[in-house]
Formats: structure tokens, C-alpha cells, sequence
């Protein structure tokens, strides 16, 4: 006779949330605020690899996508044993998703807001995208084969079209231009045409719109995951099948970077498979940590409050950011952060050692005006 399986909730908090899954969050949030205000001499692992290849930085981003796809299927499976209508919850997600971009095109602005060249792409626009597609996908059908087949048909398609498909006006990749040439290729050429002057380096975006596709792909590899942690197994075989499943797609991402190599800026397959693979590796040792051996001590803390407010603890840093950049007074040209960064952090060598310092220190600054929400169990839902 097969031996039975039970199925155990993972641990959540008082307020029903998952605990394991909060932490996570807050981790990858507390490193996007470091990496994004990491001083004038940035520590390496805090630097974005220029083009192909992969630095720590690279994996935060793709990470907070992962826990968006596992957090779509817990939140949504409460709402489904609540008996919530699919028409509420679809208001809700179209509702989540035009706030979502409005904050990005406000962080984007801020504080000028130079409307005729003001950048339409960001950070938590392809959040909100990724959110909205997945979710009224989910919403549709929640087994996990259509979620398999999409991201197969995303990430091949997407390898066809940057691999096979010619570039208009340029010629045909790794024939006549170098395949995934920095400035002639599908993604760039394509936002060039859309929203010319308004892009993050000029020819190109990081958050384009064609790179939204493989990212659509990384958050349903994180519905997934949502949906490993809530089958009928126990807490062992869901943390095995997580860490399991990041052993899979680190090798797959690192088999495919033979051909297709690892780069954030175009998005490529190989790097959402490498950068699952990783998120996937967080989650389970969490869980295994915090669902399984019960580690929940003190050292959760500061991630927690991060995890709970997470868009709001971003949107603190970008504002705060852009705001130590406005000039100190109007006639004189030094900035907040010059004169915060110059006596306090510049003089500490190594200089990257006194960039780390920083980001560090900002990201304290973010977490002490956190803080007091999480301490009124206040949980800013958009």
C-alpha cells in the first residue's frame, strides 16, 4: 500500500499571511532598496552585469517577480474558500494593476515630472503587467499543465524571435548583425519605435515592453511554486520539491547559456529558468528553516516588516533616493546626498567598503520609517 501523504499549511502569521513567503519578500525587497542607492562606488555584487552573464543584483528583481506568481496562488486560494465572485476579484486585479503603473510613472517623475520625455518602462510597471496577466490567467484556469505549456510557448518563442527572426532595418541575428547585439535587436528596436526619448539608456529599456513576455514566464514559474506548496503533501516533500526544482532550473538556465546566454537587460529564457532556479532555492531553504525546524527568532524581524509593506517600503527608497538629489538650496549647486555622502561615507576605504556602508544605512532609514506600520499591524494593500 503507497504510504499517505498529509497536507500541512505552511506557518503564517497572525494576520494569515505566510510567513516563509513574507521573509522572502522582504529579503529580495531589502536588497532591491541597497542595490538600487548603493553609493559612488558601488561593491560589485551590487552592480547589474553590463550585458550577458549574472551578478547577485541581477537575481533580486526576478526573485520579487517569482514571489508575486507563489503570492497570487495563496491569496487567491483564500479568496476562492471565501466564496469571493471571479467579477470582484477580477475588478480587484485590474484595480492592483493601473495602481501599480501609476506609482511606477510617479517614482519615474518624481520630482520634476518632465512630461514630454518622462520614461513609460519601469520596475513596477512590469510588475503591475506581470501581475495582471498572470493573475486573470490563473483566474481562468488553475491547473498547473496551462501554466507548464505558457511558459514553454513564452520562453522558446521568445529564443525563436531574438535568435531567428530578422531585425527590421538591421538583418538577421548572428548572420548579418551579432546575435543579441547590445543595440540592434527585437526588444530595443521595438520600444525605439514606441516610445522614442522616453527610454532608460536612450536605444533601449531593461523593462521593455517585448522582455515582459519572458518576465510573464518567471512569475508563473512562481505559481509553480505556489501551487507545490499547496498540494497534498507534507511540509519535507514541499520543501524537497522546491529546492529540487531549483537544482533543475540552475542547470537548465546554465545549459541554455551555452546558446542563449544569461542577460537581464533582454530578459533571455536562459536567465529566467537561472533566476527561478535561485528564487526557488530562497523560498525552500526558507521554508525549510521557518515551516519545517520552526526558526523564527528575532533574525526575522527586520525582513518581515519589509515583506508586509513591500511596495511600500520600494516606493519609500525611490522617492527618498530622488529626493537626496534635489539641490540643497536653489542657488547652490551641491545636493542632500553629496552632503550626506561626501563627509560621512567617501573618506571609509576600501571605497566600495563605504558604498556597502551606505546602502546599508539607507536601507535602515527605509526600514525604520517601515517600522511603525508593521508595528500597527498596518498592511497597505494597493
Amino acid at each position: 500500500m503507497a504510504a499517505s501523504t498529509t497536507y500541512s499549511a505552511p506557518a503564517s502569521t497572525t494576520t494569515g499571511r505566510v510567513l516563509s513567503v513574507d521573509i522572502a519578500r522582504g529579503i529580495t525587497i531589502a536588497f532591491m532598496i541597497m542595490v538600487n542607492n548603493n553609493g559612488a562606488h558601488a561593491w560589485h555584487p551590487f552592480t547589474h552585469s553590463v550585458w550577458n552573464g549574472w551578478t547577485p543584483t541581477d537575481l533580486v528583481f526576478p526573485c520579487f517577480l517569482f514571489l508575486v506568481g507563489v503570492s497570487i496562488v495563496l491569496a487567491f486560494g483564500k479568496r476562492f474558500e471565501r466564496g469571493v465572485p471571479k467579477g470582484r476579484i477580477v475588478v480587484s486585479i485590474l484595480r492592483r494593476t493601473v495602481i501599480l503603473f501609476c506609482l511606477g510613472l510617479i517614482v519615474n517623475g518624481y520630482p520634476h515630472f518632465p512630461w514630454a520625455t518622462l520614461r513609460i518602462y519601469g520596475v513596477l510597471q512590469r510588475i503591475a503587467i506581470c501581475y495582471c496577466c498572470v493573475a486573470l490567467f490563473y483566474l481562468w484556469r488553475r491547473d498547473a499543465t496551462s501554466k507548464i505549456v505558457a511558459i514553454v510557448v513564452l520562453l522558446v518563442g521568445y529564443w525563436i524571435l531574438l535568435r531567428y527572426v530578422p531585425v527590421p532595418g538591421a538583418g538577421i541575428p548572428g548572420k548579418t548583425i551579432p546575435f543579441m547585439d547590445m543595440r540592434q535587436n527585437w526588444p530595443a528596436w521595438l520600444d525605439r519605435h514606441i516610445f522614442p526619448g522616453r527610454l532608460y539608456v536612450g536605444y533601449r529599456d531593461p523593462e521593455g515592453l517585448l522582455s515582459d513576455l519572458p518576465s510573464i514566464a518567471t512569475t508563473l514559474l512562481g505559481v509553480l511554486a505556489g501551487l507545490w506548496m499547496r498540494t497534498q503533501r507534507s511540509r519535507q516533500q514541499i520543501a524537497g520539491g522546491l529546492l529540487g526544482a531549483a537544482v533543475v532550473l540552475i542547470a537548465a538556465g546554465e545549459l541554455w547559456n551555452l546558446s542563449f546566454p544569461l542577460n537581464k537587460n533582454l530578459w533571455t529564457s536562459s536567465y529566467v529558468l537561472f533566476s527561478a532556479g535561485t528564487s526557488a532555492l530562497l523560498l525552500g531553504a526558507l521554508y525549510w528553516m521557518i515551516d519545517i525546524k520552526g526558526w523564527r527568532r528575532a533574525w526575522t524581524q527586520p525582513w518581515i516588516v519589509f515583506g508586509t509593506n513591500a511596495i511600500f517600503a520600494y516606493m519609500l527608497s525611490e522617492l527618498l533616493n530622488s529626493t537626496l538629489w534635489i539641490q540643497a538650496l536653489h542657488h547652490h549647486t551641491e545636493m542632500f546626498w553629496t552632503a550626506i555622502y561626501m563627509p560621512i561615507f567617501a573618506p571609509i576605504q576600501p571605497v566600495g567598503l563605504g558604498s556597502l556602508l551606505y546602502s546599508i544605512a539607507f536601507a535602515a532609514v527605509c526600514w525604520l520609517l517601515t517600522y511603525p506600520l508593521w508595528r500597527k499591524k498596518i498592511f497597505l494593500k494597493i
